[in-house]
C-alpha cells in the first residue's frame, strides 16, 4: 500500500497541475486580444497582492499574486465587470479606444473569451493524443463476454454473445462506453437495447452499486452491471490520428461531467461528490507518487474541466460573457448594462456559494469533521 503524500509534495503537485493550467487558459484570453489589436494592462497568475512581476515593452503587467488558485487578463478599456462602456472609456482619445476590448465586434469579443477554455481543451486533446499514439488504443466490442451470477445483468435477462446497441437510448460502440455508462449511474435503471443471434430486443437493467477504496483510502461509489469484456486489443495510432482519438476522448469526458450534473440537479447524485481546490491538491499529490504518466493524466483531466467549467453560461465565466454576446449578436445591441450588472452581481454570489460547499465537502473528505467529532465525543 502506498502511504499518501506529505503536504511538501501535495502543494508541489497542485501548483505543477493548476499554475500551468491557468497559464494556459488566460494565454489564450491574451493571444486573441492580441491578434484583434487589444492592448493587455494585466496579466496575471493568481488572485491578491503582487508577489512579483515585470511590465514588458507593450505596457503589459505580467506578475504573480499571492494566491495561486486562478488568473486574469485586463484588457484596456475593461472598467467595470460588465465590460460595458463607461463615461470613462467615451473619455479615452480615440486612438487608445480603438485599443479596448468594448471597441471590437461582438464576434471577436466572443473568440477572445471562448480561448481561454478552447485551449485548455487543446491541451487536453494533445496530452491523451500522445498517450493514444505511444501507447495505443484499448479497444473492445460492445459484446457481453460473460455475465456474472446474480448480478443485475443475470436478472435482467442478459446473455454470452448479446451485442449491446443502446443504453438508456444512447448509441454504444465499444465496450468501454458501456462500462462508462453504467460507472457514472449507480443504482439507475436503464433500457437496454441489444442484438441476440442477428435480432433486436431489449431489457431493462437496475444498475449495481460498488463501493470501492483506492490505495490512498479514498471512497468511490460507482456503478456495475456484471458482465465481462470480450477480448481486448491494444490498436497502434499513427501520429495523423492521434489528435482525433484525443478529441474523442475529451468528448466522452465532457459528456461525463454533463451527466454528473444532470444527477447533481435531480439529486440522482450527491453534491457531496463535488469537489474544489483541496481535493485537486489531495488527488495531485497521490496522482504524484504513481508516476509521471498518472500525473500527466491528471492534468488533461483537470484541463478539461477547467474548460468545462469556465463554458457554463453561469456571469462572471466565460460562458456567461459568451451568453450575453450570444444574445447581443441576435437583438443587435447589448444587454442593458444594468441588467449585466446584477447577473454578475449573482453569478458571483453563486460562485461563492459553490466555493463554500465544496470547502465543506473537501474538507470532509479530508477527515476534519469526523476527527472535529471525535474529539467533541
Amino acid at each position: 500500500m502506498i502511504e499518501a503524500p506529505g503536504i511538501l509534495l501535495t502543494l508541489i503537485a497542485f501548483v505543477a497541475v493548476i499554475g500551468p493550467l491557468v497559464f494556459v487558459h488566460e494565454m489564450g484570453h491574451y493571444l486573441a486580444g492580441r491578434w484583434f489589436g487589444i492592448k493587455a494592462e494585466v496579466f496575471s497568475i493568481g488572485f491578491g497582492r503582487e508577489v512579483a512581476g515585470f511590465t514588458d515593452r507593450r505596457g503589459t503587467r505580467w506578475k504573480f499574486g499571492w494566491l495561486p488558485l486562478g488568473g486574469y487578463v485586463k484588457f484596456a478599456g475593461d472598467m467595470n465587470p460588465a465590460g460595458q462602456p463607461s463615461a470613462d472609456w467615451l473619455a479615452l482619445p480615440a486612438s487608445e479606444r480603438a485599443k479596448t476590448f468594448q471597441s471590437k465586434p461582438v464576434w471577436q469579443r466572443a473568440i477572445v473569451v471562448a480561448a481561454g477554455p478552447l485551449v485548455n481543451f487543446l491541451v487536453a486533446i494533445l496530452i491523451l493524443a500522445g498517450f493514444a499514439h505511444f501507447y495505443g488504443v484499448r479497444y473492445a466490442p460492445p459484446l457481453v463476454g460473460e455475465v456474472v451470477a446474480a448480478s443485475p445483468a443475470a436478472a435482467a435477462g442478459l446473455r454470452a454473445g448479446d451485442r449491446i446497441v443502446a443504453l438508456g437510448g444512447r448509441s454504444v460502440e465499444s465496450f468501454a462506453d458501456i462500462a462508462q455508462y453504467a460507472m457514472m449511474r449507480p443504482g439507475e435503471a436503464v433500457r437496454v437495447d441489444l442484438l441476440r443471434a442477428g435480432r433486436p430486443a431489449s431489457t431493462t437493467v437496475a444498475i449495481g452499486t460498488l463501493k470501492q477504496r483506492d490505495r490512498f483510502g479514498n471512497e468511490y461509489r460507482i456503478g456495475r452491471v456484471g458482465i465481462g469484456s470480450p477480448p481486448v486489443e491494444y490498436r497502434p495510432v499513427s501520429v495523423l490520428r492521434a489528435p482525433v482519438e484525443g478529441a474523442i476522448q475529451v468528448v466522452a469526458i465532457v459528456r461525463g461531467s454533463l451527466d454528473a450534473i444532470g444527477q447533481i440537479i435531480s439529486g440522482r447524485r450527491s453534491v457531496e461528490e463535488l469537489g474544489g481546490p483541496l481535493r485537486i491538491a489531495k488527488v495531485s499529490g497521490e496522482q504524484m507518487t504513481l508516476g509521471w504518466p498518472a500525473f500527466i493524466g491528471l492534468v488533461a483531466l483537470v484541463s478539461i474541466n477547467l474548460g468545462f467549467i469556465n463554458l457554463l453560461p453561469v456571469p462572471m465565466l466565460d460562458g456567461g460573457h459568451l451568453l450575453f454576446y450570444a444574445i447581443e449578436a441576435v437583438r443587435r445591441r447589448p444587454v442593458d448594462g444594468q441588467v449585466q450588472e446584477w447577473a454578475y452581481r449573482g453569478g458571483l454570489a453563486a460562485i461563492l456559494a459553490l466555493m463554500i460547499l465544496v470547502t465543506f465537502n473537501d474538507l470532509a473528505s479530508l477527515g476534519l469533521w469526523r476527527n472535529l467529532a471525535g474529539l467533541i465525543g
